[in-house]
């Protein structure tokens, strides 16, 4: 891997990073905290963003190191299985089961769910 594709990684993982902290902070500002919905906010919104843009470069020609930096590095930032993991694993230890597995159905299908929207979305504009 090139320094110029791990710099593109890097400064998009640093915006995607900043993005994920407002974003959750926002969301989770303005919803309860039962469940982390500033998380699965990130993840429904990194999902659907990452089915947009996978779509979209399957219909176009793309510097490789700006794909590096929209997909590996901003996404990669933004979103967060690992929070999300950690989120499910308390709920469970707390003895949430109901909202564990609440949350765990939502970010795992609703993940999915946006991935897919995100990419028959621009499949369908360039069809037309």
């Amino acid at each position: 891997m090139s320094i110029a594709t791990l710099l593109a990684i890097g400064s998009g993982g640093f915006i995607g990073a900043i993005l994920r902290a407002y974003i959750t902070g926002v969301v989770n500002h303005h919803f309860s905290h039962d469940i982390p919905f500033g998380t699965l906010a990130v993840n429904l919104i990194g999902s659907f963003i990452m089915g947009v843009l996978i779509a979209y470069f399957m219909q176009v020609s793309i510097n490789v190191h700006l794909k590096s930096f929209l997909t590996t590095g901003i996404l990669g930032a933004l979103t967060t299985y690992s929070t999300f993991a950690m989120e499910s694993f308390l709920l469970i230890q707390g003895g949430s089961l109901l909202l564990a597995g609440l949350n765990i159905t939502l970010n795992v299908f609703g993940t999915i769910f946006m991935a897919s929207g995100g990419y028959y979305l621009i499949q369908s504009i360039f069809k037309s």
